[in-house]
């Protein structure tokens, strides 16, 4: 998406929107158990709005626009554990919309105030619910008033996972030369992992593509979901992992911890995640070359007891 819109380039040149995309891919120095199997992140925490959830988020509303949904007056929401919500409402700000969220009750303060920042309206709905009961409720608003809303619905729009498919998928066959043996996601809403693995093995039919989950239904990995006991997004398509790994919040928190001090990487913990994912995959191979995706950096976090080593 490093090109922008094409609906917006015609009318803004030099938009912040045309940023999106073109992150690094960097290697993994120190936190590899083998020389002979090469980890690799892509660090979507370098796009505006600080995570990889704006590419999907862009092309949601470039959709909305491009088929007469969203019009001037109308308000964006949807359901969000926050870098979705971030990315609506820096894409709100830019474009000239309002922006409403419902979100988690204990999604993190820097997120919350990130987003107020940018002036997104919050609905906090029950922590105890998780995302679904932020779901259920934006259900709930557009169902009640739909002529008031754009309702982009990021667990049920293929433009969450095209976004990936055209974007994120490319660059890293690019960026790799086409030289990689796996491709390890997490599940969240799911597109990162469908649109992206969808296109890898199109053009690479032999990369085994991998997703991770929470080890448990209550979990401090945000971002994530535990699809067993969630509701499973509509854009799942569960026949494109070659596997499925489990990471607990406790992985999580410790690679992230290590990443910032062994590797100079700032990230969020859902990053930490994938680190751990990767490696569990990388214990077993003789040879290889893992990619994965880092999906945005260690500021939101910074209230997080974990960074002391205190648990979450």
């Amino acid at each position: 998406m490093g090109s922008g819109s094409n609906l917006l380039s015609k009318t803004a040149q030099f938009s912040l929107l045309d940023a999106i995309g073109n992150t690094p891919l960097v290697r993994i120095q120190h936190l590899t158990s083998s020389k002979s199997v090469e980890i690799l992140a892509k660090l979507e925490g370098f796009n505006p709005g600080g995570s990889v959830k704006i590419r999907p988020a862009f092309n949601m509303i470039q959709a909305g626009l491009e088929s007469g949904q969203l019009v001037p007056g109308k308000t964006i929401i949807d359901a969000t554990s926050g870098n979705t919500g971030i990315a609506y409402a820096l894409i709100g700000a830019t474009l000239g919309y309002r922006v409403l969220l419902a979100m988690p009750g204990n999604a993190s303060p820097e997120r919350k105030r990130i987003l107020k920042s940018y002036g997104a309206e919050l609905l906090l709905t029950d922590a105890l619910e998780g995302p679904d009961g932020a779901i259920r409720a934006i259900r709930d608003l557009h169902r009640r008033s739909p002529e008031k809303f754009f309702y982009p619905d990021q667990y049920n729009n293929d433009a969450n996972w095209k976004a990936h498919y055209q974007t994120t998928a490319l660059e890293i066959l690019e960026q790799t030369g086409g030289e990689l043996t796996h491709f390890v996601a997490g599940l969240g809403t799911t597109g990162t992992f469908v649109g992206t693995s969808r296109r890898l093995k199109e053009c690479c039919p032999a990369v085994n593509t991998v997703c991770f989950l929470p080890d448990s239904p209550l979990h401090g990995i945000e971002g994530l979901k535990h699809i067993p006991t969630s509701m499973v997004p509509g854009i799942y398509d569960p026949r494109l992992a070659s596997e499925q790994l489990e990471v607990s919040t406790e992985e999580a928190q410790e690679m992230c911890r290590r990443l910032a001090r062994e590797e100079g990487l700032f990230v969020g913990v859902s990053s930490g995640a994938a680190l751990a994912a990767a490696r569990k995959l990388a214990s077993r191979l003789r040879t290889g070359r893992i990619v994965t995706i880092f999906p945005d950096g260690g500021d939101r976090y910074l209230s997080d007891g974990f960074w002391n080593g205190s648990g979450s």
